[in-house]
């Protein structure tokens, strides 16, 4: 029998309390002494948090990000072959998801490992809960292209003008995407300026954080709320958005 791969979920927001979050998540970090993740400094800061009480310097950890070459994670899981579990990690939130994890999970199955995702919260799905959009056929973009042009030009794939009216209700759809947080007040202002007035955007801030604020509102109430003083929050009820984990949603 060969060892599993746990799938790990990370607390999402640095005011998070995991006592109250992730109760069970203790337990199982604390049987492991590998680790796939992201970035080494905020795996230890993460499962610290969690209540991993293990020693760092005999814990092994194999970074897998954007950099990581695919040719070389065949060997992370080479434990698996003598009964041992691993653990999988993002940054933050679900492993999987919008992260690189991906590939690993992909290969643990080809090997015929069993991957088990450990119960935790997803940023994505809780901001849609709480959005009031549709909730039954919706679609994750995850992040929108770099550059303006590029990103204005799949906006308006996401968004056209209704014509004719579309009926909120199961057919219409809902569309998440993330974005860098230093670039957030650039998206925003891309949104506004691409979408019809009559679209709806939730904006979810900080989910799980002592700052969390999840406000849904037609474009056109959006420009209305900060006219004149754009991202500084003075006017509604508009939250800057700068460095601040973010996720976006239109619909109807």
């Amino acid at each position: 029998m060969k060892g599993m791969l746990y799938l790990i979920p990370v607390p999402i927001s640095e005011n998070d309390n995991p006592e109250l979050l992730y109760p069970l998540l203790e337990k199982t970090v604390n049987s492991l002494d590998e680790f796939i993740v992201e970035d080494l400094k905020t795996a230890r800061r993460s499962l610290r948090k969690i209540g991993f009480k293990g020693d760092f310097d005999k814990t092994v950890f194999h970074v897998l990000n954007e950099h990581t070459d695919k040719k070389n994670i065949e060997s992370y899981l080479a434990s698996t072959e003598n009964k041992k579990n691993i653990g999988l990690m993002s940054e933050a939130g679900m492993p999987c998801i919008a992260d690189p994890g991906s590939e690993i999970v992909k290969l643990a199955h080809k090997k015929n490992i069993r991957v088990v995702p450990l119960y935790g919260q997803s940023s994505i799905f809780l901001a849609l809960a709480a959005s009031g959009l549709n909730g039954q056929n919706f679609c994750f973009h995850g992040y929108l292209p770099k550059e303006q042009k590029e990103r204005k030009k799949k906006l308006k794939e996401i968004c056209p003008p209704p014509s004719p009216p579309i009926r909120r209700g199961f057919g219409s759809v809902t569309h998440i995407f993330i974005e860098t947080p230093y670039r957030n007040n650039h998206l925003l202002e891309d949104i506004l300026s691409t979408c019809s007035s009559d679209t709806l955007l939730c904006i979810a801030v900080n989910v799980t954080g002592t700052s969390e604020k999840i406000i849904t509102k037609s474009i056109a109430e959006w420009k209305s709320s900060f006219s004149g003083v754009p991202y500084e929050g003075r006017r509604g009820e508009l939250p800057n958005l700068d460095k601040q984990p973010t996720v976006f949603l239109l619909g109807r």
